[in-house]
């Protein structure tokens, strides 16, 4: 029986465990990525092991998210970062070169390696044949300083493509439809392996936007083979001496299967407020648009900018509409250039910014009230955008596009109506110059003085796990909660990322705008949620703040993957209901009593009592051994120094 691709890459790694799904398994991890939203916390945590340089094979530190300079935080943040890359070792990509995931994908990735990124959506690395996974900042830095990965081992989800995407239909279409079919729980737990005969149909940037968003369905990741598509864009980008091939066994075998006939695929949009809630775009067809961006953290390539440029060409945009441009990276925008594209879009009147992530991590281009936005984003999380109540869809670009033209939703396929299909193609050899973005470090950096600015605020420290604990029900939140709405971001908040006494103030802030203080007034606490709580974003932030104002335990029907992982780095118990009933006996308010606590998780318990209201519940600690050691020594960092003190 022959292995799938997944499996091969995790076995080649293997350090730990054995590949059974739900047992834990360690990781070798290749390389790493970090973006300035999580990177500030993340070098801080690396500097915390007394590490003088990385011990994986390559590391890229990325400035895209912070880019707005209203103050000097962002601009002292750049500079710390800038500085501990060249003393750590790792490639800076500086501010205006472009989001993480194209910039890594043109410049970095290797097929067949791990990497683990401070991102949900690492795994657009796919693209390249890459397991690459999204990780807390702390799991991160701890594979900077070459520890292994520990993960509990997914099932191999195969998904069977066959046929081709018709004319006016793109990759962004084809992971519409597996959100689809699937919702935004339907890969918690698994590696997606895409295989058939219609994967040699997608380039490696309609797979990367496939890979990018399969973080919407939970997934660990996204696996793609490495065949002639991949070596295609390698050799485009002139690093062809990297290419391999990597496949599955053609009798290889999948805990699950699922197939996707290409040809079938129509235009998709997913409708507020979830990246599941998705629909033919002729279902909504005349539904008038405010707002038109493409780009961003997905659909930011060469191929997707340049299909909109051919689009435009020679037409106006909608006068009741903005239409917006956020290249992927300094390298897609002058190749955009040097194909005409800049010119295109300029004379039809779209507005042209820097290379990087903006308005989908709310950093400016928010909507007007009740305005409609049509983005190729990954996520429509509600007040991501930067706006409260805001209408946000996402979409391909060829969708956007039609929508910036007629002013209104329009079905991509009648732009066959006015022009012939612009069929672009990825250039067999892109414009390459690292010279202007990418920062090498030095071979030595031990020289290197670390800039810290006033808004680079030392870790705080956290106390271990206590025998006895009462807490109280500082907010209870429904299903489907995302990071977004425990720890915000936008131009606001996100310079406060280095500055958890800062940021923490504004936890929950869009649920519950006093819940910050009543937290710390409170001194322990407890948050209840419903199903897949701390969704979406990669953000330690949504784990690491809450920790910082007193809460100690979080019980939820259950946890999306990478909260959950954080939760436990900074010795948050996340615990779950034996019986989801109980969810609606809890109240905000209520007194919860743990006894016997630290016996409990140190013996293995999986059943752990809860005192409530004089009547007692049952909730459930499913955790390695591991994990229980870095709750009861109060997060993972306490695990490492208590390590290194006793070498």
């Amino acid at each position: 029986m022959g292995q799938n691709l997944a499996n091969k890459i995790l076995q080649a790694h293997l350090v730990e465990g054995e590949l059974v799904p739900g047992k834990e398994i360690a990781i070798k991890v290749d390389q790493t990525l970090l973006q300035d939203a999580t990177g500030t916390m993340a070098m801080l945590e690396f500097l915390a092991t007394g590490i003088d340089r990385i011990k994986v094979s390559l590391a890229a530190q990325y400035i895209d998210h912070n880019l707005l300079q209203t103050d000097n935080k962002n601009a002292d943040d750049h500079a710390f970062l800038t500085s501990a890359a060249q003393r750590l070792g790792v490639y800076l990509s500086k501010p205006g070169n472009g989001v993480s995931h194209q910039v890594h994908l043109e410049r970095f990735g290797v097929p067949g390696t791990t990497m683990l990124g401070a991102d949900s959506h690492t795994p657009t690395a796919a693209g390249l044949g890459m397991l690459a996974i999204g990780v807390g900042g702390l799991d991160a830095a701890l594979a900077m300083a070459g520890r292994p990965f520990h993960l509990t081992c997914p099932k191999i989800w195969g998904i069977k493509l066959t046929g081709e995407l018709q004319p006016w239909v793109s990759g962004k279409d084809v992971i519409l439809e597996m959100l689809r079919r699937h919702s935004v729980k339907g890969g918690v737990g698994k590696i997606i392996e895409y295989y058939g005969p219609g994967v040699a149909t997608l380039s490696a940037t309609d797979r990367a936007t496939i890979g990018n968003m399969g973080a919407e369905l939970g997934a660990t990741t996204t696996v793609f083979p490495s065949d002639h598509r991949t070596r295609e864009f390698l050799e485009a980008q002139g690093r062809g001496e990297v290419w391999r091939e990597l496949s599955a066994d053609p009798d290889a075998t999948y805990d699950e299967y699922d197939e996707i006939d290409l040809s079938q695929v129509e235009p998709l949009i997913a409708c507020p407020t979830s990246p599941d809630n998705v629909v033919r775009v002729a279902d909504i067809e005349g539904l008038k648009v405010d707002q038109v961006i493409v780009g961003s953290s997905v659909n930011s390539s060469f191929r997707d900018l340049m299909t909109v440029c051919k689009i435009l060409d020679g037409r106006k945009v909608a006068p009741s509409l903005s239409f917006h441009i956020n290249p992927g990276s300094r390298q897609v925008l002058e190749n955009v250039v040097a194909n005409g594209g800049f010119i295109m879009l300029l004379l039809a009147g779209a507005q042209i910014h820097q290379p990087g992530c903006l308005g989908c991590i709310g950093m400016g281009q928010a909507p007007g009230t009740n305005q409609v936005s049509f983005r190729t984003f990954p996520r429509n999380f509600p007040g991501r955008s930067g706006t409260k109540d805001d209408r946000v869809y996402l979409c391909s670009p060829e969708t956007a596009a039609a929508a910036g033209l007629f002013g209104v939703a329009t079905d991509p396929r009648k732009l066959g109506e006015l022009m012939p299909w612009p069929a672009v193609q990825n250039p067999d050899r892109y414009l390459v110059d690292d010279s202007a973005g990418i920062l090498a470090p030095p071979e030595d950096g031990s020289r290197v003085e670390i800039v810290t600015g006033p808004n680079i605020v030392p870790l705080p420290e956290f106390d271990a796990l206590p025998d006895e604990l009462e807490v109280e029900v500082i907010i209870k939140v429904g299903d489907n909660i995302s990071t977004d709405t425990i720890m915000p971001a936008g131009n606001k908040v996100l310079p406060f990322r280095s500055n958890i006494p800062a940021i923490s103030k504004f936890v929950f802030e869009q649920a519950d705008p006093e819940f910050s203080e009543r937290a710390k007034a409170k001194g322990n606490g407890a948050v209840v949620g419903g199903v897949n709580y701390g969704q979406g974003s990669s953000r330690e932030h949504a784990a690491l703040a809450p920790r910082f104002l007193g809460i100690r335990v979080k019980i939820a029907k259950g946890f999306a993957r990478i909260h959950r992982s954080n939760l436990i780095n900074y010795g948050i118990l996340p615990l779950t209901f034996k019986d989801p009933a109980d969810y609606d006996s809890l109240n905000q308010g209520d007194r919860l009593k743990f006894a016997r606590l630290r016996e409990l998780v140190e013996s293995g318990a999986t059943e752990i009592p809860v005192e409530v209201n004089g009547r007692e519940i049952v909730t459930l600690l499913d955790a390695s051994d591991r994990e229980r050691r870095e709750l009861l020594a109060g997060g993972l960092l306490n695990v490492v120094k208590e390590e290194s003190h006793g070498r």
